[in-house]
């Protein structure tokens, strides 16, 4: 495990992004109301293990039934077209995007409920059998590229040239509106997560792809807990974004090799997520691919079945060895993010 501290944290300094990007929303009102129209809508369970990490109490707030779609994804994209539905948009519109995971069948999802259609983008290497997974959720799946990368841009060239609406949960110069919705809906989660926990967490790790659950779960800490809470952002070593950002002092792509951490192997940040961490974050961190998949098999055998992306907030967690301030006496707060 590497880490470096926020250089930005309680600084006059910010970090350099293009004008008009916003700060994550910090506002759990809407969705959540929203959330509470939802027939499949439950809140997901916050689990105590006090074994992980020399006698420190670990709080697992456990996203892995989150509707039915087997993670937090769920909250970010059908929460756009929830909000679209409510304004009146919704019915008959395409909404196009690509996915290697979760935030497709949230697409999908969102797209079934409200009399949409949902158009997604997958690359060559995402499995045929999750291609099928959106069909049963009534998506069109189309195939382009090798990578995510390739696969966004076919995305975003079809939206240009149908007209069509372009959801992605990242967000660019220009392209604010939308992601800044669908990070407002993983607040929903922190949202149960203060009224489930007795008391502030001393640490909360949080795992990061382009960044949007760690900057909206941040921003929600800051607002709810104030400066106590130590928020630690977790990457995989092969896709450091915004640690090699905050470093730079703006927006980087980040060098490295394919990760087995599939759903965080992101090369460049979310213009949002990295202005609102580089505000809310206290330190950055990545963790090895092997010390994603000992992590992995060591909450298996505790009952927490996941993946590597699912688990690598826990898993720094559990490395951290006195590392952030990290005692027997803590209490840290970690997403369990998505199903195995």
């Amino acid at each position: 495990m590497h880490f470096i501290a926020n250089p930005f944290r309680n600084s006059d300094r910010s970090v350099e992004v293009a004008a008009g990007t916003p700060f994550p929303s910090d506002d759990w009102s809407r969705p959540t109301a929203l959330l509470k129209r939802c027939p499949d809508a439950a809140v997901t369970p916050l689990a105590r293990v006090d074994d992980f990490v020399g006698g420190a109490q670990i709080f697992l707030k456990d996203e892995r039934r989150r509707m039915g779609l087997g993670s937090f994804k769920a909250l970010g994209a059908a929460y756009v077209i929830a909000c679209d539905a409510e304004d009146g948009t919704a019915r008959g519109t395409t909404y196009v995007t690509a996915s290697a995971g979760n935030h497709g069948l949230s697409v999908a999802a969102g797209a079934q409920a409200f009399g949409a259609h949902a158009m997604i983008y997958v690359a060559d290497t995402v499995p045929e059998s999750f291609a099928d997974r959106l069909r049963s959720r009534g998506a069109e799946v189309r195939r382009a590229g090798s990578v995510y990368e390739e696969s966004m841009a076919a995305a975003q060239t079809a939206a240009a040239a149908n007209g069509w609406r372009l959801l992605s949960d990242s967000s660019w110069e220009g392209y604010y509106d939308i992601p800044h919705r669908l990070m407002e809906g993983y607040l929903t989660l922190m949202a149960e997560t203060f009224t489930q926990m007795d008391a502030p967490p001393s640490h909360i790790f949080l795992q990061a792809g382009v960044g949007g659950l760690a900057a909206a779960g941040a921003a929600a800490a800051r607002r709810h807990w104030g400066d106590a809470p130590v928020i630690v952002v977790v990457e995989p070593e092969a896709a450091p974004a915004l640690m090699a950002s905050v470093e730079a002092g703006r927006s980087v792509i980040a060098q490295g090799p394919v990760s087995c951490m599939g759903r965080l192997d992101c090369k460049e940040p979310s213009l949002i997520a990295l202005r609102g961490l580089a505000r809310d974050a206290d330190w950055f961190c990545t963790i090895t691919e092997a010390e994603a998949e000992g992590g992995v098999a060591s909450l298996a055998e505790a009952g927490f079945e996941t993946t590597p992306s699912g688990g690598a907030g826990v898993i720094a967690a559990m490395l951290a060895d006195g590392a952030f301030g990290v005692t027997r006496e803590a209490r840290i707060l970690c997403i369990l993010s998505e199903d195995a």
